[in-house]
Order: C-alpha cells, then structure tokens, then sequence
C-alpha cells in the first residue's frame, strides 16, 4: 500500500532494492522511435544515444558511458565539468531529465523487454541492419 506521506515515499525510494531501481532509471523515448516502436519509455543501458532536456547542458546529446542504479545516476559521453583540481569528470543527470534518441539492442534481453510490452522490435531491427550495411559498403 503506497503512502501519500512524502516522508515515506521519500524513504521508499532512498530505499528500493536493484531491481526495482532498474524501472526507476526509465527515459521517455523520442518522438520517432515512440511511434515505431509503439511504447513510451523503456530503462536506458550503456550505449543508447540520449539528449538532455533540462539544466545547463539542455539539446546536448551523446551516448550513455555510465548508468549507476544506486545512485540513480546516469552519464553521458562528452559531457564533462572541470573540478577543483583541473581534471575532468563526467557530468551526473537524473533519467527523467533525458530523452532517449536511439537505442542499444545488441542485447537479447532489451528486445524480449519491447516484445513483452507489445512494442514492434522488427521496424527498428531492419532499419539497423540497412545503416550496416551502407556503412560496410
């Protein structure tokens, strides 16, 4: 039973095991890919192309090096800040804050994921298989 008091909602997501984590770190996909596709979201994976839609860094894109489920992080390829030190270090953006633009389905797993959610895999699956091979060409 889910409780309107934030305290506990607040300590119920502070608190949620991995893999429940795992549904927390979901993106909203693109226009394009939502009507191809045919559901709304899906949880990012290292390798998906994303777009940031809020903050400083809002229209930047790059592909996902790093998603942290404890942390509920997740960070981007060629978004960097400078420290105190001079180093560079990946920037941080919460999942909501991200719009998933193209994605990773190199794993069986991920495509099992849109199937089950009556997604149609196979428009993509073609669509991928036809940029290999002009690049191969």
């Amino acid at each position: 039973m889910a409780s309107p008091k934030p305290k506990v909602q607040r300590k119920a997501f502070y608190n949620a095991s991995l893999h429940l984590r795992h549904k927390l770190v979901s993106v909203h996909l693109s226009r394009d890919l939502r009507d191809k596709l045919g559901i709304r979201s899906l949880p990012v994976v290292v390798g998906d192309r994303v777009m940031i839609m809020k903050g400083d860094h809002k229209g930047k894109t790059g592909k996902v090096a790093e998603v942290d489920l404890k942390g509920l992080w997740v960070k981007v390829e060629g978004i960097t800040r400078k420290k105190a030190d001079g180093t560079e270090v990946l920037v941080k953006f919460r999942p909501w804050n991200l719009l998933i633009l193209d994605l990773n389905l190199k794993d069986k797993w991920r495509r099992r994921i849109i199937e089950r959610r009556g997604g149609r895999v196979e428009a993509l699956q073609t669509q991928q298989q036809g940029a290999q091979q002009e690049g191969g060409k």
